[in-house]
Order: C-alpha cells, then structure tokens, then sequence
C-alpha cells in the first residue's frame, strides 16, 4: 500500500490512462516538436515496413504519399545460389567461348592467351568488389548498374552511365543472336544459306547477307516472345543454363578422354598451308592415286578402285608389271593444276610441296602445348601455317581461289582484348535481381565474387586445355574450314560435337532473351526518373509495367547491330560500353571512401579505394587497347549526355558522391586562394549585386541582372543580394521567399551565381553586413553593383538617396570597385544586341585601370560585340594636350586594347551665376537643417508644428518638412533630420546635385509648405530654444564656401562637356567622386 502510495504522488489516473498518451507525457518536453520530429517509435514501425523499390521510382513516391495499402505480397525467398550465383553464371558465359576462345588461344597463343582471360577477369573482379561494397550500403534498389551509379555519382554520371549500360546490354542481345545465326548457317544447317557465292572473294560478303537476313528474323522472333510475355523467358532461363553447363562439362570430359583416345580430326596439309577440308571433295589429301581397272575398258572413274595414295612430287610411274595399275589425279590436283591432265601447269607451291596429313586433335599426351605457347598473329588474307612443318617455300603468294585455309580478319593482341571482353560481361545479373533476394547485402557480394572466380577458373583452364589438346592450325581457323566445318571446340567434346553446337546455339538463343528483356527495363528506369527529358515515352508500357516503347526502340538499335552481321565488329562495340559502365562502378567506390562520406558504411568491408582506382585503371585501360576510336566515341557520347543532362535535364538530388567530391574540391580551392592576394593578371570583376524588392516581392531593377551577366559572361563570382526589412525570427518566410524569387530570376537571366539574402531592422545596416560578409575565402565579392536612386526626389521612402550614399561610403571603406548604372531600364536585354554605336569612356581620374577593363569585358559579351570604343580624357590649360593624346595611344596599346583616342580642353571660365546660386541654395539649405535638427525626445513631446507636413516615424515621432521659396525657379524643400540612430524613417532629404555620370539638369519641385514671417514666427514660438530669428537671419545672409562653388562649377562644366561630346554614344563610362569626407555634409553631396 505504502509503494502504491507513492507512486500515485507521481503518476496520476494510471488507470484510465491510455499507453500512448502515458508515452506523450513522458515527452511532454518535446511536445511542441512532435510534428517535425516524430517519436523514435513511429519511426522505427515506419522503416521496418520500408518496401525494397527503385528509389526516385515516380510511382513509389506517389504511393507512400497517398498512402495507398499495398497488396499483401510474397516475401522474396531467393538465397544466394538460386538468386545471384546461377543468374551470373548464365550472363557471364555465353557465345565467346563457344565461338572464338579456340581462336582466341591459337591467335595469341596460351601464354598471350592466359594473359588476354587474366587481364579482363582482373577487371570485373575488381569491378564486382567495388559493385558490392556500393551494394551493400544501404537498401540496395532493385534496379542495377544504374541505380548504383546514380545514387552514387548523381544524376548525370548515372544518366551517362546507364544509357552506357543500356546500349552495351543490347548491342549484346545483338551479338547473341549473331552468334545464334553464326552457329545454325556454318554448323547446323549450313544448306539454309539463302545467298552463296560462285566465287571464293564472295564467300564473306554471303555469309554476311545471310547472318543479316536470319538475324532480323530471329530478333523479330524473341522481340515477339518478350513482349508476349518474361514469364517465358524466366521458364526458359533454366533449360538454357542447363545447355551451358552440359556444354561446359563436356569440353572437360572430351580434353580428358583425348589423353588416352584422341578423336579423329585429320587435317590435310600441303607443305605447311593447311587445306580446307570443303574443298577435298573425293576425300584424298594427295595430288595422285593409283587405281586399279576392273575391266579393260577405257571409260569413266567409276570403273577405277584405289589401291594406294601418292604425295611424291610430279608424275610417277611404278616400274611393277601390273598392267591393271594406273595414276590418276585427285580433286585437288585440279585447284591448282590447270586441268587434270598428269602435265598440266601447276601452282609453283603445288608443285614444290607435298600433301600430308595431320592430327587435328593430338590429345592431352601429345605435347602440342609447346607449339602452341607463343603467338601467331596473322594478316587479313594470310595462309593458316604449321610452323614446325618443312615446306620448300617460294615466292609465291597464296591465291584465294585455292583452297586454303584463310585468315578473314587481321589479328592482333589488342583486338583479341576486344573480342574476348564480351564473354566476361554479365557480372551485374544479381544485383539486378536484388529485389527478390531473402538477403541481397549477403548475397551479392558472395554471388558475384563465387560466380567471377567459377568463370576466370574455367576461361582460365579452358586457355592450357585448348591449347595442349588442338593443333595451333585448327586453333587459328576460326570457322573450321580445316575439319570439314566442325565447330572447333566441338571437335574436343565428349562424346560428340553436337553436344556443343546444339547447348551453344541455346544458350546463345537464351542469352539474347535475356539481353532483350533486361535493356527495355534498364531504359524503362532511366525514363521514370525523369532526368532525361527527350526519353520520357519509353516510361510507359503496358497495363502491367512491361516497357512496351522501350522494347521498340531496343529493337531498332539491336538491329543496327545486326546489320553490322559481324560478330568481330560488334564485340568492341559493346565492349565499349561495358567497360565505361564498370569504370564508373569503380570511380563511385572509390570516391566515396576517400571522401570518408558519413553516409558510406558498406557492410561489405573487403575492398580499398586502391583497388577500385585499380579497377578504373585497367577498364580504362582495355578500352584504348582493344578499340581508341571505339573509345574516343563512347566517351564522347556519355560526354554529351552528361552535359545534356546537366542543362536540360530535371534536378535531382540523391546524395550523391560528387556533390561530396564538389565539396572537398571547393574547400581545396579555397584554401589554396588564401594562401596569398591575387595578382593583378588574375583580377576580374567578382560581382556583389545589390537588388530592391518592391512590397510585392518583386525585383525593381532586374536589368542589373542582365547588365551583371553581360558583364561576366558566365566567369567568376556572382553573388546576388537583397535586404528584408524587419526581425528574423518573424520575417525568415519572407527572406526564403525573396530568396527563391532572386533565384527565379536569375535562372531566367541565365546568371550563374549564389543568392543572399538578409533580414535587418535598417537597409542599410543589412547592405552593409552584406557587403562585410559575402563571400568566403579568397572568393569574396571585389566590384559592388547598384542602381542608381531612381526619382529620388518624388520618391515614398525619402531615405533613398541616404541609403545610396551610406552603401558608397561602406564600399569605399571595404576598398571594393563600385559601378552604379544609371537609366538601367534603358540598358539593352541579352536578346537586343548593339548593332553599331560607341561605349564612351570618360577618364578623369586614374582609379587603377577599372575603367578600362569594363567596356573590354563588356565586348566580350554578343549584346556589346559590334560596338567601338572611344576614349576621353581631360586636359587642363597647363597639360600639352597633343602629348597626353600620343602617351594615352601608346598606353592602350601595351593593354592591348583597341580605342579612338580624344583629349578634351577644359579651358578656365568664370563661374556663372546659375553655379553659384545652386551652391548658395545648398549651403543655405544646410544651415537650415542644422537649425531645424530636434532631439529624438523634443519631437515625441512637443506636437506638429503650425501648418508643416508631419508624419509619424516607426517610433511613434514626427519629422517636419518645410520649403523655402529663393525666387519663383528655385525652390528648396528642406527636411529637419532626425538623430543617427533614427534617421531610417519615413522623413529624410530628397534633393541633391548630380555631379556624375552625364547627370541631368535638377529639377525644382514645390512640396508642402513656404516660409512666410509670420510662418517663421509661429515656428519659432513653436520650437523655443531650437532656432532664433537671428538663426534663421543669419542663414539668409550667408555666402557659399569658395570650393563648393568651384566643386558645383566642375560638375556643371563637366555636364557639358560629357553631353555634347557622348550624346551618340551606346553607354558612357566615367568615373564618380566619392562621398564628402565629413559625413556632416551629405544633405550637401
């Protein structure tokens, strides 16, 4: 009792309490939070039920955000063997081996050979390392390579990439079907060959026809049964990878059977050209044979048995007294005789050398490993040769209407990389099924990695059998002319060569399939995540989300490929591919660990950035050795799907590891231009541009942008920046939404730059944090952009032209350029270019060469090409103005820069009346406000004063403002100022000279209020003790300071003169004089 005593103290209505609600209280400390910070729990509920879909999957997003209830489904069940092993092993093996390894082995040799298997196997080892380590981080897409690469590298390496990926897997649906049709036309049913050559020079070019005419049919075929439906495929998968491993283990059985009982292959040799076995029609490999005449009647053959075979040299007789006895000449006698007859002219080699025959398959035992260890590279068009064979050779060149065996293409170890590359491919079939897997982060690695070392153990192995079993002359016939068109690698099967042809041609068949059902997804993916505009319509397919439009066009490119109809030209094609994408794999490894991303913590903890850099290495590698054109071009077009997806394509962010590797290189940089200031060579414009948002939020003054991008060109920093008035922890919706509106218009104004915006109780106090603050490092803004106060005088907010004069004196102080351009609305946009006209530069004051570097950089730009520059400069009385001409001259020409040269006379005249009255009226207006200046505390106690025009400040106080009429042209509205400290309010002085840039005469407005007597009475009985009548009289007697008269007489000259001078110019260029140094005398600037 006592226990629940106390307990009831602290927890009140336990029982009627509800769990979640007891849970809430207990984080009643974070009650506030609950929206943007859910509980632990709700949190964990929430990532158990997570669903393995591609990630960025457009419908899955709708989905999770709809809330729809998923069907119930079945929980993949697949373990490594069944799910990534197998699916590997059916992917990786596939028609090289079958087709081209034996030539491969007898091109090269076993030594070359080995070389050629370890370099490539190397490669995707490697590969799948780096593959596995970027699997196992995380929940792996269901999707592959691609998805890999994209949430890795980011959305234009995984764009390039995964187009990359898509064209190599169809280019080998192409190369499958091509080797399907290489092995129905030459070993099944060679009589289906709808073209044949008369002629031996025409025997290629047929086979071509034929291999396109069959490849279409069969790519229209499987296009069909895939589009029917995969669930046939998947049935098939099996049965097919069956084929393959029968295969396999049949080559294995036969190299063991040959050790003890070779197979007979005979080849027939003439000294040591190898023949083809085609062409011996009668099967005699022998230039005569004596036959035996059963009835002494000269008629036909069929009368003739043969007794023996004869290879010896010419014609012989047998000195034998048997008259039954008689030579005669065999078929081949008659391909390089010139007719039958026992003295008929022969082919020199024909005639020098003797017919023999030899093993084509001499067996395990027999040693002919040692031949077969080096290589024998041959050119297009060589003779097949046995080099340990004598032969009397002469110098006679093999004809091609002889029946040899003949080189079709040139070999060399780089294309042999090439074509041998293809047969390692397919290491990505696990991960592309990561979505059935029971563990797909313990599976894949495994999978793979078992899978890789199966396929390099058999490559490897298949390398010295091929080549300790079959004669270098069989090796080196790629179509086995020599054994009577026998597949070569079937000749060493067990218990018949059509073991393999009928297991390689369904296998090659089922490989295709594959081919032709994976690249339609592959594309189907890249297509919904949108980063790629022009592919959007290969995102839909059928009812059920098979990619209708994508197998269309993944037909159409596949077709290409079999029109090429040679298997040896399209293997580097997509060997291309390949090795781009794995390249990638391995750059994506290797940049997240050295990046030391936070997110990088693969389970898979067998791999180092040594190995991946390795990796990219050697793909790099491979693809300059077997094919630099092949690619230069694959480079080029993932260079430029890059850079169209990196302007056109749609934003993404997946957190990628480039954006971490754009992070590491900038902090790189940045510290690297700390180090030292810039050289005067390496300065240029880094632009802070000051904008104003009108209370709508919208930009007052957007062709500063423009004039801001004309002047970079798209080079160096842009920094664009705003000011919010009032207090940030109210107005931070306000600052986003100025942010994103700058934005906005700085995408439409093509400005390649950063966004600042700030929020400040006073403008100016926020444009002068602004200018203390931007930037960072050695990239800090150095140039200053602003609008000129624009109707300042009639403006609302009469603190413009304070706001304007503060940020020149913050500028000036920060030691940064400023350029303020005046009339800005007036500015040409980038669509307007200048087709002719001047950009006038008025140099009157050196200011370091900045004058003259504007209209240079200016001209870079096409709105400002056409126009020519000239340059003014003043002459006082006492300069020799033709010299100042020639020394200016020589000047721009060591700047290289291209000018007209002017000199301009100032010739000394008297002040006139006009400049010396706005001078009075300036220093008069001063007095005034000096004598009108109340103290914060005197305006909030005393009222508004007689007749003048008040208006409450943001403090509650007032401000006067009062006119003075000189004469009926001159009007002077005069505002009394408030203290420093709040002088940001409504009041403020409106009215000042312009003494720059080509300013225009001032205009005099009558606002509010004359000073009469009796007014000045009033105001003075007012404001006792603030102004006298004998303040106020002496402010009516006062004479103007001599050197504001001459400053004010300057300005107007100079008005003049730059008018006169400029007024056909496009855009005049001069410099601005700075601000009064004595702040007292800004009402007077």
């Amino acid at each position: 009792d006592g226990n629940s005593k106390i307990s009831s103290v602290y927890i009140n209505n336990t029982h009627g309490m509800d769990d979640d609600d007891f849970y809430d209280r207990n984080l009643a400390l974070f009650e506030e939070e609950m929206d943007t910070r859910p509980k632990v729990s709700s949190l964990l509920s929430r990532l158990a039920n997570y669903t393995n879909l591609t990630q960025g999957a457009k419908e899955h997003e709708e989905a999770e955000s709809i809330g729809e209830k998923k069907k119930a489904s079945k929980s993949p069940q697949m373990g490594t063997f069944m799910g990534v092993y197998l699916p590997c092993l059916q992917n990786i093996f596939g028609v090289i081996l079958f087709l081209r390894l034996t030539w491969v082995v007898g091109s090269a040799g076993v030594l070359q050979g080995l070389c050629i298997v370890f370099i490539c196997c190397c490669c995707t080892l490697l590969t799948a390392i780096s593959m596995s380590a970027i699997a196992t981080n995380g929940v792996v897409p269901a999707g592959g390579a691609y998805f890999m690469i994209s949430r890795s590298l980011g959305p234009e390496f995984g764009g390039a990439v995964g187009l990359c990926f898509y064209l190599g897997t169809t280019f080998a649906g192409a190369m499958y079907i091509l080797g399907a049709i290489e092995i129905l036309l030459m070993y099944i049913a060679p009589k289906a060959a709808i073209f044949e050559s008369k002629y031996p020079e025409g025997e290629g070019a047929a086979l071509l026809n034929n291999m396109r005419v069959y490849g279409s049919i069969c790519l229209l075929l499987m296009s069909l049964l895939v589009f029917v439906g995969v669930k046939y495929v998947n049935k098939l998968a099996s049965i097919f990878l069956a084929c393959v491993i029968v295969s396999i283990v049949s080559i294995y059985v036969g190299a063991l059977v040959s050790a003890f009982k070779p197979p007979q292959f005979p080849v027939c040799m003439l000294g040591n050209r190898s023949i083809s076995g085609h062409e011996i029609d009668d099967n005699q490999c022998a230039k005569t044979i004596l036959l035996q005449i059963k009835e002494p009647v000269e008629t036909a053959d069929a009368n003739f048995t043969v007794i023996n075979e004869n290879s010896t040299v010419g014609p012989t007789f047998d000195p034998s007294p048997a008259p039954a006895l008689v030579e005669k000449t065999t078929y081949l006698w008659k391909q390089f005789c010139q007719g039958p007859e026992l003295n008929a002219s022969c082919d020199e080699y024909f005639f020098s050398n003797n017919f023999s025959e030899i093993e084509g398959i001499p067996g395990l035992a027999s040693g002919i490993i040692s031949e077969n260890l080096w290589s024998s590279y041959l050119s297009k068009g060589d003779v097949v040769e046995k080099g340990s064979l004598k032969s009397s050779h002469v110098a006679h060149p093999a004809s091609t209407q002889q029946p040899y065996v003949f080189a079709d293409i040139t070999t060399s170890f780089t294309l042999l990389v090439g074509i041998f590359f293809p047969s390692v491919t397919g290491i990505m079939a696990g991960s592309n099924r990561s979505g059935d897997l029971k563990d797909a982060q313990r599976s894949i690695p495994i999978g793979t990695i078992l899978a890789i070392l199966t396929t390099s153990f058999v490559y490897l192995s298949s390398v010295v059998l091929f080549g300790a079993c079959i004669d270098g002359v069989v090796l080196r016939d790629k179509f086995g002319d020599s054994v009577k068109g026998n597949l070569v690698v079937g000749t060493l099967a067990w218990p018949t060569p059509w073991v393999i042809v009928i297991g390689s041609f369904f296998s090659t068949c089922g490989a295709g399939l594959q081919s032709l059902t994976g690249a339609p997804r592959l594309l189907q993916a890249i297509a919904k995540d949108n980063i790629i505009p022009f592919l959007r319509v290969f995102g839909h397919g059928k009812a059920n989300g098979e990619p209708t439009w994508a197998l269309l066009l993944t037909a159409l490119i596949a077709e290409l490929g079999i029109l090429i109809a040679s298997l040896d030209l399209v293997a580097p094609i997509l060997t291309m591919f390949f090795l781009m994408c794995y390249l990638f794999v391995n750059l994506a490894c290797a940049l997240q660990t050295l990046l030391r991303t936070p997110n990088w913590r693969p389970r898979f903890s067998y791999y180092h950035w040594t190995l991946s850099f390795l990796g990219m290495t050697i793909c790099l590698a491979l693809m300059f050795i077997s094919s630099w054109y092949y690619a230069i071009v694959a480079m080029v077009i993932a260079g430029m799907i890059y850079k169209y997806i990196e302007y056109h394509g749609a934003e993404k962010e997946w957190g990628d590891g480039i954006r971490g590797l754009s992070l590491s290189a900038a902090r790189y940089a940045l510290l690297r231009l700390e180090e030292g200031p810039p050289h005067t060579k390496n300065w240029r414009p880094q632009v802070l541009i000051l904008l104003k948002l009108d209370e709508d939020a919208h930009v007052k003054s957007p062709r500063l942008l423009t004039f801001a991008s004309q002047l970079k060109a798209g080079k160096g920093l842009t920094i664009v920046g705003t000011v919010v008035s009032g207090n940030f922890l109210q107005s931070y919706g306000e600052a986003l939404a100025a942010e994103q509106t700058l934005k906005h218009l700085m995408d439409k104004e093509r400005v390649k730059g950063f966004c600042q915006c700030i929020v400040a109780q006073k403008p100016r106090e926020g444009i002068s944090h602004m200018i203390q603050s931007s930037g960072l490092g050695g990239m800090k803004p150095n140039t200053v952009v602003m609008g000129w106060p624009h109707a300042w005088r009639q403006s609302e907010d009469p603190q413009a032209w304070k706001t304007f004069i503060n940020t020149v004196r913050v500028t000036t102080a920060a030691h940064l350029a400023l350029l303020v351009p005046k009339n800005i609305s007036l500015f040409p946009s980038n669509s307007e270019p200048c087709t002719e006209g001047y950009i006038d530069v008025w140099w009157i004051v050196h200011d370091g060469g900045m004058l003259m570097l504007l209209p240079f950089l200016l001209r870079q730009h096409k709105v400002w090409r056409k126009c020519s520059m000239r340059i003014f400069t003043v002459a006082q009385m006492e300069d020799n103005s033709i010299q100042m001409k020639k020394d200016l001259a020589t000047f721009l020409y060591h700047l290289r820069i291209e000018a007209e040269v002017e000199v301009v006379e100032m010739h000394d005249s008297d002040i006139s009346a006009y400049t010396y009255e706005r001078t009075l009226m300036m220093e008069q207006r001063s007095q005034m406000l000096r004598q009108m200046r109340l103290s914060k505390s005197d305006r909030e106690r005393e009222g508004n004063p007689g007749s003048s025009s008040s208006r409450p400040d943001a403090g509650g106080a007032t401000r006067s403002q009062a006119q003075l009429v000189k004469d009926r042209n001159s009007m002077l509205r005069l505002t009394s100022i408030g203290s420093d400290d709040d002088d940001d309010t409504d009041g403020g002085e409106r009215d000042r000279v312009v003494s720059t840039g080509g300013g225009s005469a001032e205009h005099h407005r009558r606002v509010q209020m004359t000073w009469t007597k009796e007014k000045t009475s009033q105001y003075r009985a007012t404001h006792s003790g603030c102004s006298t009548p004998e303040g106020f009289r002496d402010m009516l007697s006062i004479r103007p300071d001599h050197s504001n008269v001459r400053r004010m007489h300057t300005a107007v000259k100079l008005n003049e003169v730059i008018v006169n001078k400029s007024h056909d110019a496009r855009l005049v260029l001069l410099n601005m004089p700075g601000p009064p140094k004595n702040t007292e005398g800004d009402e007077n600037c």
